[in-house]
């Protein structure tokens, strides 16, 4: 029911559905149970002695409308997460690395999002305020582009209804290159919190991606506690999304443990070719530039993709 107050896309509204029917088909029983009683004469509507009652048959029938319903969602969501796949898709072509948020309900994943990237998605002190994904672009310091996808919160033993109906939502995190996972700093207990979020992550396969553990909400959090989760988690950054504190701490990290930049290379491209030198500085990671009468040298770390493009202007050194 939480979920439902916050479904608003097409298929946020079917995933909910499809759980609420999932967890009333084998209920159905008990609440026409008193119907079910087998009567005879007029009261069977004319069927005679020993018919079955009308509300045995009303149950057979809701079912069968429940089971064509539920095979009409499961139709749709898979339409709808074609679309998802072919952004995806292009998202991977373009090399672009994606980043997911992922984290206990109410943590504060949105309100970082917000702050990474100026999106201006929903943020609500309530479980469960984001259920449909939400993608935007963003920007390491050093001004590599990257995708950052905020997700469905997770809680203690998550219904396997719940993580069937949104498997496409949690699909932002299973094709992520890295995970923020995003935990309350104020909560009283946060090392639960992480815990749980694992155990999901284990359930959806996506415990081997790389994460950077972002303990959010410090300026309600107490010092000891901060200090505490910090020496649980190594890999571990302090923020407040309400203040902005810690952010270009995290934007730092984020851009250190992004995946994909596999070729260092010093290049000298010619002046003709300035398309490759904007790729490099969208796609990889800028570490000298200088322009020379040839064209521009550059000393990149860049995709294997975009290696094998920049491979025929390849230098032994920079001043080459």
């Amino acid at each position: 029911d939480i979920f439902a107050q916050h479904a608003k896309s097409r298929e946020g509204k079917a995933q909910v559905e499809l759980a609420q029917l999932d967890y009333l088909l084998p209920r159905l029983r008990g609440w026409g149970g008193n119907l079910s009683r087998q009567v005879g004469g007029r009261a069977a509507g004319g069927v005679g002695i020993g018919g079955r009652g009308p509300g045995e048959t009303k149950i057979e029938l809701d079912r069968r409308r429940i089971r064509t319903r539920m095979a009409k969602l499961r139709r749709q969501i898979a339409e709808m997460s074609k679309a998802r796949d072919t952004k995806r898709g292009e998202r991977r072509r373009n090399q672009v690395p994606a980043v997911a948020i992922a984290g206990y309900t109410n943590a504060g994943k949105s309100s970082l999002l917000n702050r990474l990237t100026g999106a201006g998605v929903l943020v609500e002190n309530a479980l469960f305020a984001t259920l449909d994904p939400t993608v935007r672009r963003a920007e390491t310091p050093g001004g590599r582009a990257y995708t950052l996808a905020d997700t469905v919160g997770f809680v203690r033993h998550l219904p396997h209804q719940l993580v069937e109906a949104f498997r496409s939502t949690l699909e932002e995190v299973t094709d992520a290159g890295l995970i923020l996972h995003v935990v309350d700093g104020s909560d009283p207990d946060p090392e639960a919190q992480i815990d749980a979020v694992r155990e999901v992550l284990r359930e959806i396969g996506a415990d081997r991606i790389p994460e950077i553990i972002v303990i959010n909400k410090a300026d309600a959090a107490d010092d000891l506690a901060l200090a505490r989760l910090q020496r649980r988690e190594p890999h571990s950054v302090v923020v407040s999304a309400r203040t902005g504190f810690g952010i270009d701490e995290l934007r730092a990290a984020i851009e250190a443990d992004l995946p994909g930049l596999e070729s260092e290379l010093h290049v000298l491209v010619p002046y003709e070719r300035g398309d490759l030198v904007a790729q490099v500085h969208e796609r990889g990671e800028v570490l000298k530039q200088e322009h020379v009468a040839e064209g521009t040298v550059l000393h990149a770390r860049v995709p294997a993709g975009l290696a094998g493009e920049l491979a025929q202007y390849e230098t032994v050194s920079p001043t080459a």
